[in-house]
């Protein structure tokens, strides 16, 4: 029912979900409350459609109904309250907004931000200013922090992580991404080209790891920054 989503207000798009049961866990409800569509869209008119919108530089950012499915499905790898918490990652981050998401989720744990595109990554920079979240890894190792780099190869300096969201479609999936998750660790990604599905993949606490297909999808490619890059987006 994400068709039938669509709200005036952050408040109202996130209580419509929860009523249409696209969203069932109160902690994802509560983080999506707390992180303003409008401040990560270019059109405001249209920030609490249930629908993608184009953010520029060929990318896009995902309807709400396909960030909320990519918290739920997280969920249990992101914890409340943890005195060791994992790192995340956030591969093809675009205009920041699921950062802010994992961030409000998981307060405690450092939140890898990455696109492939420096005026993206420059966007998001903006956008998490003006929704109030600080960039910047703190004293206690939390923070949220967002370069410019290619999310296909991860981020090993930070790793490894326990969750890893992929917001764009991969041909094949990223083996570097898979070695970078932490054990235990969960990456939610879109995976094909011309049909592509979003697949779990688990790696337990021995480093075994298990991949499982969860519906079919529509994203934009996973590629080269020259390839995505249109200069009239």
């Amino acid at each position: 029912m994400a068709w039938m989503s669509s709200g005036r207000t952050n408040a109202e798009l996130i209580d419509k979900m929860v009523n249409n049961g696209l969203i069932t866990s109160t902690r994802v409800a509560e983080a999506m409350r707390n992180v303003d569509r409008k401040n990560y869209v270019p059109d405001k008119s249209y920030a609490y459609e249930d629908s993608p919108q184009r953010i520029g530089y060929g990318a896009t950012i995902s309807a709400p109904h396909m960030h909320a499915h990519a918290c739920e499905n997280l969920l249990p790898l992101l914890p409340a309250d943890s005195p060791k918490p994992g790192a995340i990652l956030d591969v093809g981050s675009g205009s920041g907004y699921l950062t802010a998401v994992f961030h409000h989720l998981s307060p405690q744990s450092l939140i890898i931000g990455i696109d492939h595109l420096q005026p993206l990554v420059d966007q998001s920079l903006t956008n998490l200013k003006q929704d109030g979240i600080k960039v910047g890894k703190q004293s206690d190792g939390s923070g949220v922090i967002i370069f410019c780099g290619d999310g296909r190869k991860g981020s090993k300096e930070n790793g490894p992580f326990s969750v890893i969201h992929v917001g764009a479609a991969a041909p094949t999936l990223p083996e570097a991404l898979v070695e970078q998750l932490d054990k235990p660790g969960r990456m939610f990604i879109p995976v094909g080209e011309f049909s592509q599905d979003i697949w779990q993949i688990d790696k337990d606490v021995n480093g075994e790891v298990t991949k499982k297909k969860l519906f079919g999808v529509r994203y934009v490619p996973l590629t080269d920054p020259h390839k995505q890059w249109r200069e009239d987006l």
